[in-house]
């Protein structure tokens, strides 16, 4: 399984839990069934969508910070979403470069039916987030 798929079935949990008000680990069942996963991939999908869970605050005021003109909730649930998980990477996961967190989170607004309008409002977004110097922990 590629990080791409494991970053797709994360944000499918996320999109449950905030749209559906599902909890984490019943998300997580739903959008990990059917599927056959090494326990390895599977603690990183857990870990990606525990860790946007419990950082949620956190990672919606970093939005926030960067948004213009414009307010989280009226973000829509896709790109909402999307932009929690690159966010989390790229706040949280020092391992992984933050242009892969952002090419990742473009993909799959794509592939989720994104308009070319939002990619580019989720680019800026997290190019700007990403620049910034408190966008990674020390």
């Amino acid at each position: 399984m590629s990080r791409r798929l494991a970053r797709e079935i994360a944000f499918r949990a996320l999109f449950q839990i905030d749209v559906g008000k599902a909890l984490p680990r019943p998300a997580l069942r739903y959008a990990l069934e059917g599927q056959s996963f090494s326990q390895e991939q599977i603690c990183f999908i857990e870990e990606l969508v525990h860790g946007v869970c419990n950082h949620r605050q956190e990672i919606d005021e970093l939005i926030g910070k960067h948004l213009v003109n414009w307010e989280l909730k009226r973000i829509s649930a896709v790109d909402r979403n999307l932009l929690r998980l690159a966010l989390y990477e790229i706040s949280h996961r020092p391992d992984i470069p933050p242009a892969v967190s952002i090419n990742e989170a473009l993909e799959l607004a794509k592939k989720y039916g994104g308009t070319s309008e939002a990619v580019a409002f989720i680019n800026g977004l997290l190019d700007r987030a990403a620049g910034d110097s408190h966008g990674r922990e020390e």
